[in-house]
């Protein structure tokens, strides 16, 4: 298959999605497909022999990391060299919907998929009362596609029960290579605990925006005596972090990527997640892998992952004790914390990269079979 990715996030970000999409465009590869990726302009050209369509773009106010890359017509003769058999666009904001225009004229099959809950995210910004009019919009693209891909089955009943239509769920994936719990070291850890490697150390992985809810860990943090928090990532909302977390023993780490990630999760006693809007969460599997026992929001996709006393703790978010009441337990019982360590590892092997993409390939055939072509523009 020829497949032409649309996407408004891809490579140098660091993200849960483009985390997926770097496996994935690996993966299809390395299974025989030929893949287009049109996303933002980020200096690349190639990745792991799929072509990248690089489209100039500007950085999004309200988070800058993020470009916003409006379609071009020079798009069209790289799209038409390419000849797709179908076309996926991914998060469809701006770009995306270039992608569906494509689709419809060139009479290409379309799949869309849903990573980014922006309908709860914008109640983090002080815009929730624009959360129908965006609820609106999403039905308008991506009831266009042949099917619409959620990450989660939290996602897909929402997007359902919104009037999406054509949904179903793209299986989990995770680097179980990549994460392990050999790769804790004393030397991770006395990094990430700026010298204290005796004290419990929690850890928090991704973006610092906020809609992640990381100023909730600070309770936590407070709660657990002489504990150290490690918080690996960047984003828009990291000075205000710094400031809400001043005076706390709080260590603002910046990326980590390969086996140094990889040590950071096995190294640390806890992974704190108290994220209420994930449609899937894939650092917790990361840290799962990694054999590091995680303590989350019991909403969204996370309940996909975490089985509450099996492979992880989750807590009420609605609880302002929960998060408190679950991290202390896990460090209390050392017994108890060794058997979700083992549990978590094998719940992540379940979830290869490879099986996720032959997943998403039986999607892609079956919209292909089946013909349903959008309309002409």
């Amino acid at each position: 298959m020829r497949i032409a990715l649309f996407t408004e996030t891809f490579l140098p970000k660091v993200d849960g999605i483009v985390t997926r999409l770097r496996h994935t465009v690996e993966h299809l590869q390395r299974l025989g497909d030929e893949v287009l990726v049109v996303c933002p302009d980020g200096g690349l050209t190639e990745y792991k022999g799929a072509k990248i369509l690089g489209v100039p773009g500007f950085p999004l106010p309200l988070y800058p990391e993020l470009k916003l890359a409006v379609p071009n017509p020079w798009i069209r003769p790289v799209l038409e060299e390419f000849a797709p058999d179908l076309i996926h666009i991914v998060n469809p904001a701006v770009l995306g919907l270039g992608g569906l225009y494509y689709a419809k004229s060139m009479k290409v099959p379309l799949v869309a998929s849903y990573h980014t809950h922006l309908p709860q995210y914008l109640q983090h910004y002080g815009l929730g009362m624009f959360e129908e009019v965006l609820w609106g919009l999403l039905r308008g693209a991506h009831n266009q596609a042949q099917l619409n891909l959620c990450t989660s089955t939290a996602m897909v009943e929402e997007l359902s029960a919104h009037g999406i239509e054509r949904v179903d769920l793209w299986q989990r994936g995770v680097d179980t290579e990549m994460f392990q719990p050999h790769l804790a070291s004393q030397k991770m850890r006395d990094r990430l605990t700026q010298g204290n490697p005796d004290a419990p150390l929690l850890l928090y992985v991704g973006r610092l925006s906020a809609e992640k809810e990381i100023d909730r860990i600070r309770p936590v943090l407070e709660a657990i005596p002489n504990a150290r928090l490690a918080l690996v990532g960047d984003g828009p909302h990291r000075q205000a972090l710094e400031e809400h977390f001043a005076g706390t023993p709080t260590n603002f780490v910046g990326y980590l990527q390969g086996l140094e990630l990889g040590a950071a999760y096995a190294s640390a006693d806890a992974f704190i997640f108290p994220s209420r809007t994930e449609t899937l969460g894939l650092v917790l599997l990361e840290a799962m892998a990694a054999g590091c026992p995680v303590v989350a929001a019991g909403t969204g996709g996370i309940t996909d992952i975490v089985t509450d006393g099996s492979n992880g703790y989750l807590f009420d978010p609605a609880d302002e004790e929960g998060a408190i009441r679950a991290t202390q337990r896990l460090l209390d019982n050392t017994e108890e914390r060794e058997t979700l360590r083992s549990n978590a590892r094998q719940e992540a092997e379940r979830w290869g990269w490879q099986a996720a993409t032959r997943n998403l390939q039986q999607y892609y055939r079956g919209v292909m079979t089946a013909g349903q072509l959008p309309s002409a523009a």
